[in-house]
């Protein structure tokens, strides 16, 4: 079997790929050799800008299957009826680090799944935690600024990252999390996956509910130890992506069981505490778990490159019956994700085979900018509305629509009866072991006691005794010994 002529981008065969054509034997190069500079040139230019966040990742493709009906709260046609598939692809990844760091760290996991529906794709972006640092965007690139390398040093600092957290108090549930026991996931199979974000569902009736995403892993949670993970991190940088890919190549397919918690609309405004505010988990003796279906993953991609790296994922992309809540770090991030890639891949990314989407077809008046391929034909116009037959609206909103009233400005979030920075932080330290309970304090106590200004560890510990005394008071003890040693 003969095989294919390797060609030019152009499609132009080529002569010789081993050989630049020279100005005779042993000659300089010439400029005319097409194929030598568009190799080169390709090559300068292999690298696109990394994530700013969420660089380092991992994916690959599965499908989502509905198993009991949640039709009551949703008219989503995904979710429409028991045993339909949906196509999905899943990327994990790690949240601080650049594109060659190491997966066994301790950081949060993205966990960002996209659905190719029938009614167009559906993006949920959330991490492995149920809660985040912070519950207002503006101060999301300060927050991340923080916990990346310093401009100066060039390495992740002890010193800001406490000194940001020792400003935002609301962050100190999410710390505990970090440092505890799930900080660290053996492997992207065996942690969970939250939308962590509130938000709304619509049933054909029009009635709203408010939703929070549990993606429970099958598999079992296991995690590392700091010690555990360094040694893995030594091994193989990449031993999550190894794990991952090697698990479904010999048809070991990892899935999770989504549940929902469904808080109906009317309930928000008088809750004890704001049920948008991204800090706080919904206790699940006020609104339990309700299971919805199963997301497997059972193929690889071909194409890292093509298919994890330019995979762009956005919150604003919803369909019919799913939409946005009153999220404060939600309505940030549906302009930021989808400006990422903008900036990234190009404003036609979505264009790309992992992006575009498969159950049905993208009819809009988006034209030209960079690798513009739709066209769309001599015939179609690109202004609405027109006389050609072109896509209409349709008229019915995704969602129910958001009250709104006051007045414009920066406002602080309404309060709430029970609102406050640090119940649930220690909550979650009161349901921990002895042993969980040592090792988190161990792992505050590493980091907290390398900064060098005294009124920011101090600072930080009020924050852990004001979630628990006990907390707080093995943090101060664990971090007064190493900086006495």
């Amino acid at each position: 079997m003969s095989k294919r002529v390797l060609t030019t981008e152009s499609g132009a065969p080529v002569a010789d790929n081993q050989n630049s054509a020279t100005a005779g034997v042993g000659g300089p190069l010439l400029l005319q050799d097409q194929h030598l500079l568009e190799k080169l040139a390709r090559f300068n230019r292999e690298r696109i800008p990394e994530r700013v966040v969420h660089a380092r990742g991992s994916g690959a493709y599965g499908h989502f299957e509905v198993t009991d009906d949640v039709t009551g709260f949703t008219r989503a046609d995904f979710l429409s009826t028991v045993g339909k598939r949906t196509e999905v692809f899943l990327r994990f990844s790690t949240v601080a680090d650049s594109l060659g760091g190491a997966d066994a760290v301790r950081d949060p996991r993205g966990f960002a799944l996209k659905f190719y529906t029938e009614e167009g794709n559906y993006d949920l972006v959330g991490n492995n935690t149920p809660v985040f640092f912070i519950k207002d965007p503006v101060k999301f690139p300060d927050f991340i600024h923080s916990q990346k390398r310093d401009p100066f040093t060039g390495k992740q600092e002890p010193d800001n990252v406490w000194d940001f957290w020792a400003h935002a108090p609301e962050a100190t549930h999410q710390v505990t999390w970090l440092m505890g026991d799930r900080g660290i996931p053996a492997s992207y199979r065996h942690m969970n996956g939250y939308g962590s974000h509130t938000y709304q569902w619509t049933n054909a009736d029009g009635e709203a509910f408010f939703v929070k995403y549990h993606f429970k892993t099958n598999q079992g949670i296991r995690c590392l130890s700091s010690e555990q993970a360094a040694e893995t991190a030594g091994k193989d940088a990449n031993s999550h992506q190894t794990d991952l890919l090697q698990a479904i190549e010999r048809g070991v397919h990892p899935s999770w069981t989504l549940y929902v918690q469904v808080m109906p609309a009317a309930e928000a405004a008088d809750y004890r505490f704001n049920p948008f505010d991204l800090t706080k988990v919904w206790p699940h003796t006020d609104y339990p778990l309700q299971r919805v279906g199963r997301l497997v993953l059972d193929r690889n991609p071909d194409n890292v490159f093509a298919e994890v790296e330019q995979a762009a994922f956005s919150p604003n992309n919803f369909v019919p019956g799913i939409g946005p809540s009153p999220d404060k770090m939600l309505q940030g991030r549906l302009f930021a994700y989808a400006d990422a890639h903008r900036y990234r891949l190009g404003v036609n990314h979505t264009q790309l085979a992992v992006n575009a989407p498969r159950g049905t077809e993208a009819h809009n008046y988006g034209r030209d900018g960079l690798m513009a391929t739709n066209s769309q034909g001599r015939q179609a116009k690109n202004y609405e509305p027109n006389s050609y037959d072109g896509p209409a609206q349709t008229g019915q909103a995704l969602s129910a629509p958001l009250a709104v009233s006051g007045h414009t400005g920066t406002h602080e979030a309404p309060a709430h009866t029970k609102d406050e920075d640090f119940f649930q932080a220690g909550e979650l330290y009161r349901l921990m072991s002895e042993e969980e309970k040592r090792r988190l304090v161990a792992n505050i106590a590493g980091g907290l006691s390398q900064v060098s200004r005294d009124d920011v560890v101090e600072r930080n510990l009020a924050h852990f005794h004001a979630a628990d005394p006990d907390y707080g008071k093995r943090v101060e003890a664990a971090v007064r010994e190493l900086r006495d040693a």
